[in-house]
Parts: structure tokens; C-alpha cells; sequence
């Protein structure tokens, strides 16, 4: 049997459950929290979306490891979200680093015993302009992180999930997959943009949280297989 695999992006964004029901997640100490007791990894997470996502996962009771390439960031994230009575801490890791992937996971094992949930939210995003004038090195660093890296943390995770009767594994992406839109400037890019939202609004960290909390549940333990938009009406088929 195979884990989700789920996409979220940023206002823009996207969720995908794929492959069988890889978890068999119980409801003890459902009372506090739905995650209760729960250990999760999520990459890039201390700030934006990745920050939102870990303080969520938190909130609803999960054991949360935080994860930056930058010490400080992470000492930053775990002492904000510790001043929130949250059970977090925090390692340093590129993901990109095999040593790295492989230290962030042996954290969790060591502070917790197990893993149940991994949000893969790093990425890197190294060029703009036409994808036509993007050289080896621009395609070679995009596959390198947002592809070979996630696939290579999966394949560490989820024997430990399996030891544990399953988990819940979250990729994060954008929408832009479905639809580009341009970087702006000026206001006046941002209102044409806006005119492709139906809700009149660009979207901010939290409103990706909440659907990865729901999607790492019992309550979505029958969805796999599928993408979720988290895009404010944004155009998002291909």
C-alpha cells in the first residue's frame, strides 16, 4: 500500500493525495486534538507558508519538527511557536544534502520514535523570464530540490510511517503549474491579477493550513489520489 501524496501552494496552491491509504489513523485524544500525539516533519517552516503549516499541525496537537537551511531562522520559528505552548522543535536541513534529509529525520526518531506526517513544503524557484531561456544549471537546480530531493525524503520516511500502520505525505506546489501568473510591481498588475480570483482577496499562509491539517486527519482518511486547489476560484486545470 502506498502514502497520500498531497500538494498545497501558497493562496495559490494546489493539494494531492496519490496513490492507496498508506496510514491507519486512530481517534485516542481526539479531545485534544485531531492530531493528537501525532509526529510530523515540515520542511521550510519558519516563515510563510511552511511557518503557517507547522503552527497549524501544532495547534491541533502534533508533535511538529521544523526544518530551515539557516540555524537562526529555525531557533527564530521554535521559540515563537514555544511562546505559543506548542510541542515543536527544529533542525537545520537543506534538503537538497542527502546528510541533511537524512539528520532531519533522525530527529523526529530520536525526540519522538516515529513519524506520522511529512509536509514537503521546500522548493526553490531560481529564475524568471521564459522557461525557453532558462540555462542547464536553472533546470538542473529546480529538478535537483523540488523533485529528486522530495522523492529522495519520501523514500526515508515512509518505512517509519508503514512501522506505525500508515501516514500522511503533503507536497507543496503552486497553482502557477495550472495557470502562470506574472511577479508584479505596481498595483496595477496586482488588480488585473485580482480579476482572475473569485474571492477578491490574495490568499496568505493560513488559508493553506487548515486543508493540510484536515488532509493529515482521520477525517480525510477515504481521499487519495487527488489535487486540491488552494487558490481563491483561480483558474487551476490544465
Amino acid at each position: 500500500m502506498w502514502g497520500r501524496l498531497r500538494l498545497a501552494g501558497p493562496g495559490a496552491g494546489i493539494l494531492r493525495p496519490v496513490g492507496g491509504s498508506l496510514r491507519a489513523m486512530g481517534t485516542a485524544g481526539a479531545s485534544r486534538g485531531r492530531l493528537a500525539d501525532k509526529v510530523a516533519l515540515v520542511t521550510a517552516s519558519t516563515e510563510g507558508i511552511g511557518f503557517a503549516i507547522a503552527q497549524r499541525l501544532a495547534q491541533d496537537g502534533a508533535h511538529v519538527v521544523l526544518s530551515s537551511r539557516k540555524q537562526s531562522n529555525v531557533d527564530r520559528a521554535v521559540a515563537e511557536l514555544r511562546a505559543q505552548n506548542l510541542t515543536v522543535s527544529g533542525t537545520v536541513c537543506h534538503v537538497g544534502r542527502a546528510e541533511d534529509r537524512e539528520r532531519l529525520v533522525a530527529t523526529a526518531l530520536e525526540r519522538h520514535g516515529g513519524i506520522d506526517i511529512l509536509v514537503s513544503n521546500a522548493a526553490v524557484n531560481p529564475f524568471f523570464g521564459s522557461t525557453l531561456d532558462a540555462s542547464e544549471d536553472v533546470w538542473n537546480k529546480i529538478l535537483q530540490i523540488n523533485v529528486t530531493a522530495t522523492a529522495l525524503l519520501v523514500g526515508l520516511v515512509v518505512p517509519h510511517m508503514e512501522k506505525r500502520g500508515g501516514g500522511s505525505i503533503i507536497l507543496v506546489s503552486s497553482i502557477a503549474g495550472f495557470s502562470p501568473f506574472p511577479l508584479w510591481k505596481d498595483e496595477a498588475v496586482k488588480e488585473k491579477m485580482m480579476e482572475n480570483l473569485r474571492v477578491q482577496r490574495l490568499g496568505v499562509p493560513s488559508d493553506c493550513a487548515g486543508i493540510v491539517s484536515f488532509l493529515c486527519s482521520p477525517d480525510a482518511s477515504y481521499i487519495t489520489g487527488e489535487t486540491v486547489v488552494v487558490g481563491g476560484g483561480a483558474p487551476s486545470r490544465l
